[in-house]
């Protein structure tokens, strides 16, 4: 690990904060499947909540100057509702651990191919050699797991590898476009909050009202707060400094730091084989680490 420029000291620890709050977003995401809380209700919590701190800030920097009309939509857009419901969904046919193993597990795979197809960027074998042993970590804690076996859990598996895609786009343009904070607020946010909350609020079916206290109030901190306000913020800056490849490897450690939060929290058992996957990921991690070379132009 380069430590040479203190802009990737700060790029690298933002990436492993994000590794740690990914890891409990796991745990939350497992509570709120027996919150009686829907779908869309964790959707309206992550835009609506995090508004209420956001408009302010945007009303004083006003951070959609100096931004297109076009990064504007696209931002939103890979921000949005669609990617969120898409996320959010994926725990309803398959395990909430399968989160992590899916969304994050492909992430340094998914970099890899955007690296090639949008910028002619190859990568190296030892790239590819840390891409194969995260992937393999991660399908490893996907077999081992006990509800593996649950019908129709290919098709979570699935949507969590499309939010995948619209994540690893996010950092992508963060790194290329050079996001500000507060633009970033503003679009993931702001702009989201106006289009969906109008929706949910006529058409979606809420939860809300039956839902009890305790669990409530942990998902509308967590979701309402942690990813739009703090996750996107430190990815972002991860992306900035260290590149989008560097960040997508070190947020495969996901899936290993959630099984061993379900195992100190939930009081989840990790067998021999779970064990090997995290020693496998370890490796693949440190083989993944490397000197950020910037994008070329387009």
């Amino acid at each position: 690990m380069p430590t040479g420029a203190p802009s990737q000291i700060t790029g690298y620890a933002a990436a492993w904060i994000i590794v740690l709050v990914w890891s409990f977003w796991l745990i939350v995401s497992r509570v709120a499947n027996d919150s009686g809380l829907t779908v869309y209700d964790l959707a309206a919590m992550r835009y609506g909540l995090a508004s209420i701190v956001a408009l302010p800030l945007c009303l004083y920097y006003r951070p959609w100057r100096g931004m297109q009309l076009k990064q504007i939509a696209v931002l939103s857009f890979v921000l949005g509702p669609v990617y969120i419901l898409i996320v959010f969904s994926g725990f309803l046919f398959a395990p909430a651990a399968h989160g992590g193993i899916f969304m994050n597990g492909v992430l340094p795979f998914i970099s890899i191919l955007f690296a090639i197809a949008l910028f002619g960027v190859m990568p190296g074998l030892r790239q590819v050699l840390a891409a194969a042993l995260i992937l393999v970590s991660a399908v490893v804690l996907a077999w081992d797991g006990s509800a593996t076996m649950i019908k129709g859990a290919w098709i979570g598996d699935l949507l969590f590898v499309i939010g995948a895609v619209f994540f690893s786009v996010y950092m992508i343009l963060s790194e290329r476009w050079q996001l500000r904070p507060m633009q970033i607020i503003f679009c993931g946010t702001i702009v989201n909050a106006v289009i969906y909350l109008p929706v949910y609020a006529i058409w979606l079916p809420s939860g809300l009202a039956d839902a009890p206290m305790g669990p409530l109030l942990l998902q509308a901190v967590y979701q309402g707060f942690v990813p739009n306000l703090i996750g996107l913020l430190f990815i972002a800056h991860a992306s900035r400094t260290i590149g989008n490849g560097s960040t997508s490897f070190i947020l495969a450690a996901v899936p290993g730091g959630g099984a061993l939060l379900g195992a100190l929290i939930l009081g989840e058992t990790l067998g021999v084989v779970s064990i090997a996957a995290l020693v496998i990921l370890t490796i693949g991690l440190l083989f993944s680490v490397r000197r950020r070379r910037p994008l070329p132009p387009v």
